[in-house]
Order: C-alpha cells, then structure tokens, then sequence
C-alpha cells in the first residue's frame, strides 16, 4: 500500500511539475498482468512517459514481498527532459534522478570514536549477566 502512494506521488509531482493540462490525453497505454501477480504498466502522453514492471517473490522469511520497478520522464518548463527511476521491494524504495538533489559524503569519524566503537565491539554488554552480579 505504502508503495502504491508513494508512486502516486511520484506521478502527481511529475504532473504539477510539468504545468500540463489536467485533461491531457493518452497517446499509447499497455497494461498486461498474469496470474502470478506480474504485471508491466506503460503509458505516454502529452510529453511523459511511464514504464513499469512489477512481481511477486519470497521475501526473506518467507512472506509475499512485491517489486516494483520503473521509470517515467516529462519535459520540465525549462525545456530539458527529467528522467527519474524507482525500485520499491524489501528494503523499501530507492529513486535515482540527475535532478535530485545528492547528500554530501559522510564525515571521517573523529579517531577517539573510531577506537571506541572498536572497543565496544570487542567487548559486547551481557545484560543478562550483569543482572546475575547484581542479584546475588
């Protein structure tokens, strides 16, 4: 469900971003599905496109997980053509585009927090036996 507005969204910016029509037509559509839960959706019109493909897999502990996957791209108003993909499976959605903005590179950790963070892995807390200590 989450995957569904999430793309939803997506299409809606792609809309209000291009200051197209409301009521713009549909130049080619293809909606195929199979009974597996596959599908492949595909449409153009008034300058965007849209393509998708979706199915069904085992997730990691053998619950249902659906993937999706696609990309669509319209003529912003400025002329150029914004082209953005997304994946949405397990691990949750993921969208690439020369037009969004990129984070900066993670800092270096400072060295006293490197060294305490390899201290604490070397030595993991028990809660359970310091629970013993103090109990007895």
């Amino acid at each position: 469900m989450n995957t569904l507005i999430f793309v939803t969204m997506l299409f809606g910016a792609a809309f209000a971003a291009s200051g197209l029509e409301k009521d713009a037509p549909i130049e080619s559509q293809v909606l195929e599905t199979d009974i597996g839960g596959a599908f492949r959706n595909a449409w153009s019109g008034n300058g965007i496109s849209v393509q998708e493909l979706g199915s069904a897999k085992a997730g990691p502990d053998n619950t249902l997980v659906q993937v999706i996957q696609g990309e669509y791209s319209y003529t912003a108003p400025d002329g150029s053509v914004i082209k953005t993909l997304y994946i949405a499976d397990e691990n949750g959605s993921r969208v690439e585009g020369a037009h969004l903005p990129v984070a900066p590179p993670a800092p270096e950790l400072p060295p006293y927090i490197a060294r305490a963070l390899e201290w604490a892995k070397a030595h993991p807390y028990n809660e359970e036996a310091e629970l013993k200590k103090t109990y007895q």
